[in-house]
């Protein structure tokens, strides 16, 4: 898909790519190897604002599907950053993982990454279909709700 296909997308879903955030830890937000772009997992941060909470505790499910929709934003932004600005090198999203920070009780981790999922799709149509998984975890970095994690193969 071209980039200007990919740019169009993400107008009409009314989204503009955010600067990139900078690691928290001893590690790089993004790798290439060869063909393939691994982007480290991202926060749902917009505008400096985590949205934080615990899945069947303090926040729904709607509001964890948002916190999976700005991580994928977020994912986007750093692969435009690893693609120096040409996401359509993207062939396809191979992989997301995401992580969901659950009560006990809470059994709907899939619903939750659906929106980071359908974000992807939505900007990069089939090439944006994907495998996946959706966990739930005790806690994330700085109580946040969800973190998001993706793997892309790209054109070299």
């Amino acid at each position: 898909m071209s980039q200007q296909v990919i740019q169009s997308r993400l107008k009409d879903l009314g989204i503009a790519l955010p600067t990139p955030a900078a690691p928290a830890a001893n590690y790089v937000p993004f790798v290439i190897s060869g063909t393939t772009l691994h982007v480290s997992g991202q926060l749902p941060a917009k505008d400096g604002t985590l949205i934080k909470g615990c899945l069947g505790r303090e926040i729904g499910i709607e509001q964890g599907q948002e916190a999976a929709k700005l991580c994928a934003v977020n994912i986007l932004a750093q692969a435009n950053a690893a693609l120096e600005g040409n996401l359509g090198r993207i062939r396809r999203c191979v992989k997301l993982g995401g992580f969901v920070a659950s009560a006990p009780d809470f059994f709907d981790q899939p619903k939750v990454v659906n929106g980071a999922s359908d974000l992807i799709v939505a900007v990069l149509g089939d090439a944006g279909r994907h495998a996946r998984f959706a966990v739930g975890v005790a806690a994330l970095p700085f109580g946040v709700a969800v973190e998001v994690d993706a793997t892309f193969e790209i054109a070299s």
